[in-house]
């Protein structure tokens, strides 16, 4: 029997954390209290930014070029921010395919850090790396998970700050849980993806979707499954919006849920019942959004990944389960979660990358193919991509939360990002590169080649 708590982090402790958003500096929309950067104006409807001069890439590719709408920060941002230091150090063999450590003692993200959200966005002169992640701090008794933001000029080496954003070139916290008591997301947030909109109204706006957890709790069960299953209590989570003129300054957008969440639960024996997480929205055209998403099938006893469709990026109809646990014996056979789709810019196929769970608890990433992004997901291999180091490294316990990205100039080259987990719990995220064109074999990231 597997330990949900062992397998859904974080530690399930949280205490509410009051929300200070901050709705000034850079930004120029004016936001009303209910509805922030007015989603629901039927006039100049919201519709996405082709982030990119090529043809054929969307607001959802990872790599976005020459987007003026993007305002990209100069060099010297980065001379003020710490290129910080971990809270233990690792040595070389130890850290093979690290990027990114925790914060140092008593920052914000010192105890825990994970779900990388990573995009590139490409100028005239430079390149600049953007990371949404979710942090925890284990100097403060409100054991909340907030959203933060690190950047770098190359996607290795990154620079964070410490506490909350100030300035629009900060980095650091930039969105907390919130005070509401009757919101979805009081106890703890996680990204899942930013999505660049724009509408006649408004520049270009980014658009977070995120992973928001309540103090209700839900009950895992073994279910029917004659695998045995997954057994524990957890807190439940729906699926969020906000938006922001910056990536740092965020305001929420409430969905139609009283909560104000996106999408609620499945109800009864429906396989998404008990929550929803993960929620990674994909541009297929201007208004044709996907949503991919993972909840627990009671019923089969794993956690399985489905999709919803939306006009607008706000309303979602779900369209069912897509992809469920692999065979027995398999490095999923409990289950997939933390999907991550992109759209291969050499075929047009839709790759998925994603966390699979073994009957054992430990957790690895897969790859699975589609040919519109709908139904008919093929996992590429049997066996995983991308599976925990050995025995003495950081991450040698599971891998997972995976970030797929296609680099702008060599659509043959691919970077993993990942969220590691060592022993003790420790985290981190790493990162890995793909052995050309073949996304079936992935290489930890150990320098850069002369």
């Amino acid at each position: 029997m597997v330990n949900a708590t062992n397998i859904i982090k974080p530690s399930w402790h949280f205490i509410r954390q009051e929300t200070v958003l901050h709705l000034h500096g850079c930004s120029n929309i004016s936001f009303n209290n209910r509805f922030p950067c007015q989603p629901r104006c039927r006039h100049g409807q919201l519709s996405p930014t082709h982030c990119s001069t090529k043809p054929g890439i969307n607001s959802n590719s990872a790599t976005s070029k020459n987007n003026h709408a993007i305002e990209l920060d100069s060099n010297p941002t980065l001379q003020h921010l710490a290129t910080t230091p971990p809270n233990q150090a690792r040595t070389s063999t130890f850290s093979r395919g690290l990027v990114f450590d925790l914060g140092h003692k008593n920052s914000w993200d010192s105890a825990e850090i994970g779900s990388p959200v990573v995009k590139r966005y490409i100028g005239d002169n430079e390149e600049r790396w953007y990371m949404w992640y979710h942090g925890r701090s284990d100097g403060d008794i409100n054991h909340s998970d907030s959203i933060g933001l690190a950047v770098s000029n190359n996607g290795i080496h990154w620079a964070r700050g410490s506490d909350q954003v100030n300035i629009c070139a900060d980095a650091g916290v930039v969105l907390n849980c919130s005070k509401n008591w009757w919101a979805f997301d009081t106890e703890s947030i996680r990204p899942s993806e930013i999505v660049i909109m724009s509408s006649p109204m408004y520049s270009a706006v980014y658009w977070l979707y995120y992973t928001g957890y309540s103090n209700e709790e839900v009950e895992i069960n073994p279910g029917v499954s004659d695998k045995g299953g997954v057994k524990g209590k957890i807190f439940k989570s729906l699926p969020g919006l906000a938006c922001s003129q910056d990536g740092r300054h965020w305001a929420r957008i409430e969905g139609d849920h009283h909560s104000g969440a996106l999408l609620d639960v499945g109800t009864g024996k429906e396989w998404d019942s008990l929550f929803i997480a993960g929620p990674q929205a994909v541009v297929h055209s201007s208004d044709d959004l996907r949503m991919y998403y993972h909840s627990f099938d009671v019923e089969k006893g794993h956690f399985a990944i489905g999709i919803a469709r939306s006009r607008d990026g706000i309303r979602w109809v779900k369209l069912g389960k897509t992809m469920g646990g692999g065979s027995d014996g398999s490095f999923d056979e409990y289950g997939v979660k933390n999907a991550c789709v992109v759209r291969n810019r050499r075929d047009g196929k839709y790759l998925m990358a994603y966390e699979g769970v073994s009957a054992n608890g430990v957790t690895s990433i897969g790859v699975a193919l589609s040919e519109d992004g709908l139904k008919n997901w093929k996992r590429l291999e049997e066996k995983p991509v991308f599976k925990p180091s050995d025995e003495d490294e950081w991450d040698n316990y599971g891998v997972g939360s995976p970030c797929l990205i296609q680099m702008e100039d060599n659509v043959d080259e691919w970077r993993l990002y990942y969220v590691g987990v060592g022993q003790g719990g420790r985290t981190g995220i790493g990162m890995a590169v793909s052995e050309g064109s073949n996304i079936t074999t992935f290489r930890r990231w150990a320098g850069f080649q002369s």
